[in-house]
């Protein structure tokens, strides 16, 4: 697998003298689709937005496509490589209709006006924004769809790798799984999906890989499977894996302790089940 993001001892302090990361060493290749998680102050939106651009490493360096986000002027590269979808749409969708807001980063990279058109439309049906909503103000549409319009305004960039920081936060069990599966499918397509998140069970459902951080340093890197398997070491994050696995792991044996769905579980018990009938 091609490393599309290296990530080399990077540290980071915050303009006012707060240090946030220290000695980060991550690569992430062409479509992983990663989660980054951690108590709150951990340093995970921190390192995804030097994963970006939009913070500077202290020291070390952040290599997106061979492109240093240290080097001037390369605003423009970056964001045709990786996009970054804020936590809350509202910080990030400023104007007042949704063409407008789609169209945004097209025009500033002086694209012509055909390929802006073509680019909206074909951002806007990926991520299931309606046309009928182009003369709509962003704000005047739910949560879940100015999220799929800050997520279309991304995609019209057509960057290969794609941030997207608490993707499910204030949604309810039906917005989140839109969220997801729509996440989902643009990883199925191609693209690298970063998730920053709280929540354990979308980890579970979703991520192929985790990087678990604590205390501005990376405590875990491996696949979803690997790292929820190791209770005592996530314990150190203030992180518990899904309950489901944490059933598992209370078993005795009974189970893998590596289990991360309900579908999983009711495959182990059967397992279990032939294994004691075949015993007696």
């Amino acid at each position: 697998m091609s490393q599309y993001l290296e990530v080399s001892h990077l540290d980071y302090t915050y303009p006012d003298g707060t240090p946030a990361l220290f000695d980060i060493n991550v690569s992430i290749g062409e479509q992983e689709f990663v989660a980054l998680i951690g108590q709150n102050g951990s340093g995970k939106t921190t390192l995804s937005k030097c994963m970006n651009g939009l913070f500077k490493p202290t020291s070390g360096s952040v290599i997106v496509d061979g492109i240093d986000t240290r080097g001037k002027g390369v605003v423009k590269q970056l964001v045709t490589r990786i996009g970054y979808v804020f936590q809350n749409p509202d910080h990030q969708l400023f104007n007042d209709s949704v063409q407008k807001e789609i169209a945004y980063g097209p025009r500033n990279i002086n694209l012509s006006a055909a390929e802006v058109k073509a680019r909206v439309d074909e951002a806007a049906k990926v991520a299931g924004v309606s046309t009928d909503l182009y003369t709509t103000h962003p704000f005047f549409l739910p949560k879940g769809l100015r999220q799929r319009v800050a997520i279309a305004s991304i995609l019209a960039l057509k960057p290969r790798t794609i941030i997207v920081d608490e993707p499910t936060t204030g949604q309810d069990m039906r917005q989140s799984i839109e969220v997801m599966e729509f996440l989902e499918s643009l990883w199925q397509a191609g693209h690298t999906i970063i998730i920053v998140t709280h929540e354990m069970s979308i980890v579970a459902h979703y991520a192929r890989r985790v990087i678990a951080l604590r205390q501005g340093r990376v405590l875990l890197d491996d696949t979803t499977r690997a790292v929820f398997a190791q209770p005592d070491m996530l314990r150190q994050t203030y992180v518990e894996p899904p309950q489901i696995t944490r059933v598992a792991q209370r078993l005795d044996g009974l189970t893998p302790r590596d289990i991360l769905t309900v579908e999983e579980m009711q495959d182990a018990f059967r397992s279990a089940v032939s294994r004691i009938e075949k015993k007696g």
